[in-house]
């Protein structure tokens, strides 16, 4: 995936006999992905000619995936889209791919480490590489001080930290 691009969705099934896939969407809901005309699977270019559903999935028909063999092939894979006909995100949210690589630092400036993964949820979880091997930690109320991706940092309470992180 290319810094222009982010990963939107995973293609979990073919919906039906005329090539709709049904997708679990990486995005906070689907209507997100009502406004991108153009998707790309493994490097290729697909024009989006219909997206509906809500939440969390969606059912989305691509230009060129006419029949239900078609959209089989697609299974597993995941959709990008181009940063630019994305949505900013609302106050407060971020997209995963801006927080991957973001130093993690205590109030006092202290280094804990380095964002390697996120993983969406009812708590979001962190995972960081750090110089004693990954942590992972819950973004429980009162962790997450600061998030500043222009800086690539992400400040945390020390002593919140220690309650939540493994």
């Amino acid at each position: 995936m290319s810094e222009d691009k982010l990963a939107v969705a995973a293609v979990l099934k073919p919906q039906g006999i005329c090539g709709e896939i049904k997708v679990k969407v990486y995005l906070d809901n689907a209507d997100s992905l009502k406004k991108v005309r153009r998707l790309y699977i493994e490097g290729r270019e697909y024009d989006v000619l219909r997206v509906r559903g809500d939440a969390d999935m969606a059912y989305i028909t691509l230009k060129g995936v006419a029949d239900r063999n078609a959209a089989e092939l697609l299974r597993g894979k995941e959709l990008e889209a181009e940063r630019c006909d994305l949505p900013e995100p609302p106050d407060g949210s971020y997209y995963i791919a801006d927080l991957l690589g973001c130093e993690v630092v205590y109030e006092s400036g202290e280094t804990v480490g380095t964002v390697s993964s996120v993983v969406p949820s009812r708590t979001t979880i962190y995972y960081l590489d750090t110089p004693k091997g990954e942590v992972s930690f819950a973004a429980a109320e009162g962790v997450i001080l600061d998030i500043n991706t222009e800086s690539r940092k992400i400040t945390v309470s020390k002593k919140r930290f220690k309650e939540v992180s493994v």
